[in-house]
């Protein structure tokens, strides 16, 4: 993967990095900080629950920041 093209950004000096668990670090793609999927709802094909207040928690969801993540969410947008 070719780092910090189009396809990919990694910010490891973000106080946030990663925000999600990442099995593989180096491959973390911080480009879709803000998922562009979110408002999509329960259509956007990610791993997410929604909370007691209805909220929906994406914090188990990798898509966006996995190998494959951005000709995922170009396909769904």
């Amino acid at each position: 993967m070719r780092r910090n093209n189009a396809r990919y950004f990694s910010n490891k000096e973000c106080e946030y990095y990663p925000c999600h668990p990442a099995g593989e670090e180096e491959e973390f793609n911080c480009l879709f900080c803000y998922c562009p999927l979110y408002a999509l709802g329960n259509k956007c094909g990610g791993n997410f629950r929604y909370n007691e207040k209805g909220i929906k928690d994406c914090s188990a969801c990798m898509i966006p920041h996995g190998r494959g993540g951005y000709e995922y969410v170009m396909e769904r947008i």
